[in-house]
């Protein structure tokens, strides 16, 4: 039948169905793009919280180089301030610290055991933290390395 013998109602309807997957097309496009954006934008927020972290390394390692003493306990300051911002500028974007306390339960899906030893605390309790573990908007960066009580 020539297209001009299609019911209208028909011609209507195709018209709408091309327009529908032209609007779907280009909207899977935009969340692409906005996805990718929101990627990049993720990652420059996280290095701009971090340089200041560089820029007191940096300082202090040009004020070795400059010749100026410190004395042992300045150093150590300036450490202790420096992983404070750095400290801050994880906890901004949402890393945060896996480090339970001696007796928490051993939890395998934020901890990994490196050993098992003897303890009175009850079995299978995180005895000592070897390594922090990080969480990063509630996944698992790195799990913290653990030892654990052994059973009785």
């Amino acid at each position: 039948m020539p297209e001009g013998d299609l019911d209208p109602r028909l011609i209507e309807l195709q018209d709408q169905v091309l327009r529908a997957r032209a609007e779907a097309e280009n909207i899977r496009r935009r969340s692409q793009e906005e996805i990718s954006k929101a990627r990049k934008f993720a990652v420059e927020s996280f290095a701009e919280n971090l340089l200041p972290v560089r820029d007191s390394l940096e300082a202090a390692i040009t004020a070795h180089a400059a010749g100026q003493t410190t004395s042992v306990e300045q150093l150590l300051e300036g450490v202790h301030a420096t992983l404070r911002q750095l400290a801050s500028a994880l906890e901004r974007n949402k890393v945060l610290e896996i480090n339970p306390a001696a007796g928490t339960r051993f939890d395998p899906h934020q901890h990994q055991a490196i050993s098992m030893v003897p303890s009175e605390l009850e079995p299978n309790a995180v005895v000592t933290v070897l390594q922090k573990g990080y969480l990063i908007a509630d996944r698992v960066l790195r799990p913290a390395l653990v030892t654990v009580s052994a059973p009785r």
